[in-house]
């Protein structure tokens, strides 16, 4: 009985880890089949920050750099690049607030990231004013 108990407890906790975006995970392109990066997605001081691990691509060059970007990420190594900042939970599945960066360009938008199918994958919004792009990641580990 206590087993059980001690089960239902940590059930809500691992339902809740699955679906934070916290974790690694494969980029792909806008295309839907090219994988681009290993991004990695983590809690800093209460809200989601993510770099970049490793690029897939083999057209990347290993020691690229960020020379597009206009902050304090210009000229600094992809690898290992904050793209992700400043994301929070807003209460409802979802987390925003943050801003995205896109180092071939060195633009920056603001950012949703939704976990969808169990926290398998990762809903991946980039907005420009009305605009936006979805990308649809998928978790490593």
């Amino acid at each position: 009985m206590k087993f059980l108990f001690a089960a239902a407890l940590l059930l809500p906790a691992f339902a809740l880890a699955q679906t934070s975006p916290v974790g690694l995970w494969k980029t792909i392109d806008d295309d839907g089949k090219t994988a681009k990066s290993l991004v990695r997605i983590s809690e800093q001081g209460g809200t989601l920050v993510g770099s970049i691990d490793k690029l897939l691509d083999p057209k990347d060059p290993g020691d690229s750099k960020c020379d597009k970007c206009t902050d304090d990420r210009k000229d600094k190594p992809v690898v290992g690049l904050q793209i992700i900042r400043g994301v929070k939970g807003e209460g409802d599945g979802t987390w925003g607030g943050g801003e995205i960066l896109d180092p071939n360009n060195g633009k920056t938008y603001r950012t949703r990231l939704k976990p969808i199918e169990g926290g398998k994958k990762l809903e991946m919004r980039g907005y420009i004013g009305p605009f936006y792009r979805t990308q649809t990641w998928i978790r490593v580990e």
